[in-house]
């Protein structure tokens, strides 16, 4: 269960970056019946830290903070991909896997996670600007430049600032799961979930526009999970021909109409699961996948997981 975070830093930490850590970790929101984390910033070099903002931060906690955590998160800081980093914090960061415990990185920060050999073999994502510097001073390791994150139990490695926030908020989902994550989102007016294989840079060919074209789109599709719909009534909707909206969808999200629906429509299932008594066969009528069948089929390949065992998972043997 997650409970204990701490957010390790070195000199040179770059302050947003540790603010995504804090505000998703940080704060108490028990009162709206949200968990409390036993949260830290903890220092790796010293009680005074620099920024690359030019200002200082300072922390009672040292490295002995980390042996009691369940998550240790790494936020990006300057020339990250370049320097050496203390032994000792290497070492408490292997002892923290090797116990069970799960190390995220937050853009350069991963590069403190390779320093340490946790990615050897593994997958793993980073800002793209970084990709290459990543593969050639680590070659053991799999670098997905074009993801906002990945997940290779027990380290979760994400790319720019926002896939930061994307990546807590998996890790929120994936052990508290969805009610919970989207909360924490509306509370920080965010996303309440992409998905980590989505691209980091959407090209943008054709003139921006004052707001996303296929947004309301969007809101519809969300709205209308359990509706078959095609690519010609959704450009109806927004007005385009279905070459001219598919175009744009994949411009305005990263992914095509379809999968964007299917994750909803998984998204949605994950939710009556776990929070209602509904049947499966029910649940897939309302969120269109129509029979059971082919709602564990896509559960499955989602999640790696059946509807009934998900359910399990989250509100014991007997809900199934």
């Amino acid at each position: 269960m997650l409970k204990n975070v701490a957010a390790v830093l070195l000199n040179g930490v770059h302050p947003f970056e540790l603010g995504v850590v804090c505000e998703v970790f940080g704060i108490d929101r028990s009162d709206e019946g949200l968990p409390v984390y036993d949260f830290a910033v903890v220092s790796a070099e010293g009680p005074e830290l620099g920024t690359h903002c030019g200002f200082t931060l300072s922390t009672p906690h040292g490295l002995e903070r980390l042996e009691e955590a369940d998550l240790i998160a790494v936020p990006a800081g300057e020339s990250y991909v370049d320097r050496d980093y203390p032994p000792e914090l290497l070492a408490a960061l292997r002892r923290a896997v090797e116990r069970g415990s799960r190390v995220l990185s937050v853009c350069s920060g991963v590069f403190v996670l390779a320093a340490a050999g946790l990615l050897d073999g593994r997958r793993c994502a980073v800002h793209w600007h970084h990709a290459g510097q990543l593969a050639r001073r680590y070659p053991r390791l799999a670098v997905e430049q074009d993801v906002l994150y990945v997940d290779e139990d027990p380290v979760i490695t994400s790319a720019g600032t926002a896939a930061g926030i994307d990546a807590c908020l998996h890790l929120v989902r994936k052990e508290q799961g969805p009610e919970v994550a989207n909360k924490i989102a509306r509370r920080m007016v965010v996303p309440p979930h992409r998905d980590g294989g989505q691209a980091q840079f959407i090209e943008r060919p054709l003139p921006k526009t004052p707001c996303d074209t296929v947004g309301e789109v969007l809101v519809w599709m969300e709205e209308h999970l359990d509706l078959e719909v095609t690519v010609e009534q959704l450009a109806a909707r927004a007005h385009m021909a279905p070459r001219t909206f598919a175009r744009r969808f994949q411009q305005e999200t990263g992914t095509t109409p379809y999968r964007w629906i299917l994750r909803q429509r998984v998204l949605r299932a994950q939710e009556l699961l776990e929070g209602t008594d509904e049947t499966v066969d029910t649940i897939a009528a309302r969120t269109g996948f129509g029979t059971a069948a082919a709602l564990r089929h896509q559960f499955v390949r989602a999640l790696g997981t059946t509807p009934n065992a998900y359910r399990r998972a989250f509100r014991g043997p007997r809900a199934a």
